[in-house]
């Protein structure tokens, strides 16, 4: 487990019944809690997220109120979804990435080192702020601890290592496969945030982050001059760097 502050970043937590009542703490001043597999089964699991209602029955589902196995299906918001698959066997980064495509997940909620929301606490984004002043609660909606998903077994092209430190998706090398437009947040330095947090999950340097939002920005309206550019890439990438950790 985890506490994250979307200013300073995230730090662990052990996952015991003892701090429970410090997480809760943390979440009621504004802090999210989050969780992950620990690192010794994390080949086996991986997360869908973003989902709504439609993608929760057309994939994780035979029928209505019946899940398929091995899924942890957690309401984040009010008909918004995310499902830990629990996979039969191990997964390479490059296939968790194929299937998550094929899922329909969030493109920037890339499987290395991916957290997922805690049910039992609020979901404090700033956006699910009720006009009331509450947040919504992250609530468990199924869990199957007995079974496993079984992953079909796919081929995926080499990639050069020089170009891609993981395998590719899909017979394009993944690192190179998105842009900044695919994080659009309606805002442009949360949008620069979430670019930068899934870059620096493929890999990618803080220069070549720098650059490439250099490049893909068109609108420099709230930072005009060089050196105010630089000031504000210079804080949004040590802001994307702490929240990695």
């Amino acid at each position: 487990m985890a506490v994250l502050d979307e200013s300073t970043g995230k730090w662990p937590v052990v996952p015991s019944p003892k701090n429970i009542p410090y997480l809760k703490a943390e979440n009621a001043g504004g802090r999210h809690i989050l969780l992950k597999p620990n690192s010794a089964i994390q080949p086996y699991y991986f997360l869908a997220d973003d989902l709504n209602s439609d993608l929760l029955t057309r994939h994780h589902q035979f029928k209505p109120g019946v899940f398929k196995p091995g899924r942890m299906v957690i309401e984040t918001s009010p008909g918004n979804y995310q499902v830990w698959i629990h996979s039969s066997r191990p997964l390479e980064l490059a296939e968790k990435r194929y299937w998550l495509e094929k899922l329909h997940s969030d493109p920037g909620a890339d499987p290395k080192n991916r957290w997922g929301r805690c049910p039992g606490f609020r979901n404090r984004k700033a956006k699910h702020k009720t006009l009331s002043g509450q947040y919504p609660l992250a609530k468990l909606v199924w869990v199957d601890w007995k079974n496993q998903a079984n992953i079909p077994e796919i081929q995926l092209p080499s990639c050069s290592q020089k170009a891609f430190s993981h395998q590719p998706q899909g017979g394009v090398c993944h690192k190179n496969n998105i842009n900044r437009s695919l994080y659009n947040k309606g805002n442009e330095s949360a949008t620069d945030l979430a670019y930068a947090l899934a870059l620096y999950r493929r890999g990618f340097t803080r220069t070549e982050i720098y650059n490439r939002i250099i490049q893909e920005r068109q609108d420099w309206s709230n930072h005009a001059g060089e050196r105010r550019k630089a000031q504000y890439l210079t804080r949004t990438l040590l802001k994307a760097e702490k929240i990695i950790g």
